[in-house]
């Protein structure tokens, strides 16, 4: 257990960021899930709808450190591209 002042701090403040990010995290997945399942569902006009707000969140979460940014830049194409194939379809 940590013994210093400067160290306990650290603890309390890790623990209060380490919340923050797991609710920051599941919002993300709920957001993405939510995402996939309209596109499961055909519905191009309501994942278009839904794709700025998600987009929105991905790049919070990479600005944020949550998800690297190469891993916020292969969600987002690859919402795109499955968008872009319903309205093919």
């Amino acid at each position: 257990m940590a013994n210093t002042i400067s160290a306990l701090k650290r603890v309390r403040m890790t623990k209060r960021k380490t919340i923050v990010n797991r609710l920051r995290k599941t919002r993300l997945r709920h957001q993405v899930r939510s995402m996939r399942r309209i596109i499961a569902k055909n519905d191009a006009t309501g994942a278009q709808n839904l794709l700025p707000s998600t987009f929105s969140l991905i790049d919070r979460s990479a600005k944020w450190g949550i998800i690297k940014a190469n891993t916020a830049a292969r969600y987002k194409s690859r919402l795109v591209r499955r968008i872009k194939a319903i309205k093919t379809a």
